[in-house]
């Protein structure tokens, strides 16, 4: 039977969907809009939009596999080392553990007792998470954030994909600009909530970098435009 995935995985593989989406939003926004300043052609801007939506979907599902890979394989290599540790001098690693308990304000005698309780029911899971700080018995799964970004930038790009292409000329920026703000908005909270961050500041600074992007685009757009 497969092993469920523990808060701490999930979170993560959500952590690599907001993002996607996120990215989705504002690559194609940005692609959009730039080509929207340099031209009317719906047909020319339908094409830019899908060809970045598709280009940042691969992009993106890469970049999250091999990210994840590399947290991996870091991880593997600490608990190897780690292993090896427990081996050679156990008697070091468990003078660590207590230390770092009492460091924590714990009283000596009550660090000593508890060291000694963990180490003896699991002295690997214990000092890796006293050393480097990760759970030795959790992995996210690079496959799950690699495909959980393949859904989710598309999925974010769809916004400003629709938004540029089916308001009129006369108002499909000012518009695309509104809907992508309001976009980045959720994907920043939720972002700030999942990294347990300030959401204030996470919509602050996602919204900005939006704005940023879109205006930088739309301006180019504009000059090479004429």
């Amino acid at each position: 039977m497969k092993k469920a995935q523990t808060l701490a995985q999930k979170i993560n593989v959500m952590r690599a969907a907001v993002m996607g989406a996120n990215d989705g939003i504002v690559s194609v926004a940005g692609i959009v809009i730039g080509v929207a300043g340099a031209s009317t052609s719906n047909f020319a801007i339908f094409i830019s939009g899908i060809s970045g939506m598709l280009a940042g979907t691969v992009s993106m599902a890469m970049g999250e596999y091999v990210s994840v890979s590399t947290q991996k394989d870091s991880q593997k290599r600490a608990i190897a080392n780690q292993k090896q540790a427990l081996k050679n001098s156990y008697d070091k690693e468990f003078s660590f553990v207590r230390q770092r308990y009492e460091n924590q304000g714990i009283k000596p005698e009550l660090a000593q007792q508890a060291t000694k309780e963990m180490m003896t029911d699991d002295a690997l899971t214990t000092t890796v998470r006293e050393r480097y700080g990760f759970n030795a018995k959790e992995f996210t799964s690079p496959y799950a954030a690699a495909i959980a970004s393949m859904i989710s930038f598309p999925t974010g790009s769809i916004l400003p994909m629709l938004g540029i292409t089916l308001f009129p000329n006369h108002i499909k920026i000012l518009a695309t600009f509104l809907a992508v703000i309001v976009a980045l908005a959720i994907t920043g909270y939720t972002a700030a909530v999942l990294g347990n961050s300030d959401r204030l500041h996470g919509i602050i600074r996602n919204i900005f970098a939006g704005i940023l992007t879109m205006t930088v685009t739309y301006t180019i757009g504009k000059l090479i435009g004429g």
